[in-house]
């Protein structure tokens, strides 16, 4: 429910920004246990409260009923004063703290609407609160402090309060009870004035001036009793009291001054006590131009420390996602360091060792290259086609080394990748939060497949490249006669027989495997194109190699999406910079609107016409 007379125009482009600041904090991660994390949560999280419980709500209708939250620390007397300023006993005082536990809401019977609903402080219940028939004593006054109602508030119509106005008595700001502190900053967060008592004992507290001087950060308006002050005290405390508020830069706050004086039977101050307080407090309710510039600078104040908190809490992301960056470019350089090996192993004639080479020589007869190429290639095409028709080669054993060096390489390289990431993921306290998982440490245990899987697919690869690439009758009909599975191998031992690894004796045999090799495809498809052939058939190896590793890495990369995912700190700071910018238009022309309407409007008469 909007009121009457409401100026409304001028908030729905800072209540648009206020969703998008209050949905950006909500999706917002910082799961990294970094030093400032813990912190910008609590930060985060008394945000989004105060969004809800305030900010938004406020934004809505200016002109809304204000609440004003009675705080202060343990034993200053607030409910009493509550009691007073109704002239009756409503919330229950004594020397047992806490004794409020439950917040009560005081109200006008007019308001209930707006304080009924769950529009402000929608975290807690509502229980409509009856006020008790008979004189009771303010030390029996209200329900039995229940700890189970923390999260409730009791609403309370009385006649007493002003339109316009709710009072609303709060816990102890110090008190014994965690939760009972917890919701005493809640409620304080949550109102568009405070009323601020104290002693003359404690008025200098740090943690009610905690509290305080975040009231001067944002700017809320603030009266502050000074309570049960020994008359001849007065003129000692008072001064001082007010020296420290203007330090603060609360110099305007207004000071009551509750002089020691015994209570009535009923727990009551004397009639009169407590008169200014509530003249200073209906006039800020009677009047709208006054209520709305409580209600403008109060929310105003609010969002210039949501926007700030945003930063804060921009910065800890920021921080969270440069580890995390750290932490990626550590363990992403052991997996590209080990993938640069398998590479250098396809490149330097590793593969083509032992086993390899001497499969191999059987297939060609290495030692008799050179004396007589053509004879060779005779007995190579007599060799392959023995093969295609079933005759027992040495081709398929040549075949199956190359797989087994190739599966072997790429797997002890991911598991030598696998345990220097870990190594390296460990190194710092964010790292080892994310290490739980020691199977990290190690290569997956579906890579054997994997690989032996992305090997054959290469072969297969090889046999579409080489039927692809055999055009013309020729080149058909040598490869008929050589065999698709011969020259295959063939292909992948060019591919494999660079000398750069190999020493003695294995490097004379794996060059002339490889010109025996290259001069046998040459007869299939020209010299050019073996070169072409060979450099895909490289390339295609490498991006399956690359796969591989890039899918071990991912279980890496995988614990960094959790830090990646969500808003990043420049949405944060934009939408906090919009909202600034959005709230320059709120409630500014509210006093002028306000003055129009208390003036009767003019009315000019149609002059007479002349003749």
């Amino acid at each position: 429910m909007r009121h009457a007379g409401t100026v409304t125009d001028t908030t729905p482009g800072a209540e648009a920004r206020l969703a998008e600041l209050r949905d950006a904090l909500e999706q917002l991660r910082l799961p990294l246990e970094l030093a400032e994390a813990d912190a910008a949560r609590r930060v985060r999280d008394a945000s989004i409260r105060q969004i809800d419980d305030y900010v938004a709500p406020r934004l809505v209708d200016l002109d809304a009923p204000l609440l004003a939250v009675v705080g202060g620390s343990t034993g200053a007397g607030k409910s009493t004063l509550v009691n007073s300023l109704v002239g009756h006993p409503v919330t229950r005082t004594g020397a047992i703290r806490p004794t409020t536990r439950q917040p009560i809401l005081l109200h006008a019977p007019t308001d209930r609407e707006w304080f009924a609903s769950t529009r402000i402080l929608p975290g807690l219940a509502r229980i409509t609160g009856v006020r008790r028939d008979g004189h009771l004593p303010a030390s029996r006054a209200g329900d039995d402090p229940d700890a189970t109602l923390i999260s409730s508030v009791v609403l309370l119509a009385d006649e007493r309060i002003p339109e316009r106005l709710a009072i609303l008595d709060a816990p102890d700001v110090d008190s014994i009870a965690d939760e009972n502190r917890a919701l005493a900053k809640q409620l304080l967060a949550a109102a568009d004035l405070w009323l601020f008592v104290t002693t003359a004992n404690r008025y200098a507290d740090a943690v009610p001036w905690a509290l305080l001087e975040d009231a001067a950060e944002r700017d809320i308006t603030l009266g502050v009793v000074l309570d049960r002050v020994p008359v001849e005290a007065v003129p000692e405390v008072e001064p001082d009291l007010r020296a420290l508020l203007a330090s603060k830069g609360l110099g305007a706050a207004p000071v009551f001054v509750i002089p020691e004086t015994p209570l009535d039977e009923l727990g009551m101050l004397p009639a009169g006590a407590v008169d200014p307080v509530r003249a200073w407090l209906e006039s800020l309710s009677a009047d709208r131009v006054a209520r709305e510039e409580v209600s403008r600078r109060t929310v105003a104040g609010a969002v210039r420390r949501l926007a700030a908190n945003a930063r804060v809490v921009a910065a800890a992301r920021s921080a969270q996602l440069a580890v995390a960056e750290g932490v990626r470019e550590r363990t992403r350089d052991a997996y590209a360091i080990a993938q640069e090996r398998v590479i250098d192993a396809t490149r330097d004639g590793t593969l083509l060792r032992s086993e390899v080479l001497s499969r191999w020589q059987d297939v060609v007869g290495t030692s008799d290259v050179f004396r007589s190429l053509e004879s060779w290639f005779g007995r190579a095409r007599d060799r392959a086609t023995a093969f295609v028709r079933g005759h027992p080669q040495p081709i398929r054993e040549v075949e199956v080394e190359i797989e087994h060096g190739l599966h072997a390489v790429v797997v002890d390289q991911a598991g030598r990748a696998a345990a220097d990431a870990y190594a390296r993921l460990r190194q710092s306290p964010a790292g080892r939060q994310l290490a739980a998982d020691t199977t990290l440490g190690r290569e997956s245990a579906d890579l054997d497949a994997r690989t032996s899987t992305a090997i054959r697919a290469w072969q297969a690869a090889l046999v579409d490249l080489i039927q692809e690439r055999a055009a013309g009758k020729r080149g058909r009909a040598r490869l008929m006669s050589l065999g698709l599975n011969a020259v295959t191998v063939t292909l992948m031992v060019v591919v494999f027989a660079s000398t750069g690894g190999l020493t003695g004796g294995e490097i004379a045999i794996a060059g002339g495997s490889a010109v025996v090799g290259q001069k046998l495809l040459e007869t299939v498809f020209g010299e050019d194109a073996v070169r072409r052939l060979a450099a895909e058939a490289r390339d295609d190896l490498e991006r399956r190699v690359a796969a591989l590793f890039e899918t071990e890495y991912e279980r890496y990369d995988l614990l960094l999406r959790l830090v990646d995912e969500g808003p990043g700190p420049d949405d944060l700071e934009t939408a906090a910079a919009a909202l600034e910018r959005a709230m320059r238009s709120v409630g500014r022309d509210t006093a002028a609107d306000a003055l129009v309407e208390q003036v009767d409007p003019v009315v000019l008469e149609k002059p007479e016409e002349t003749a």
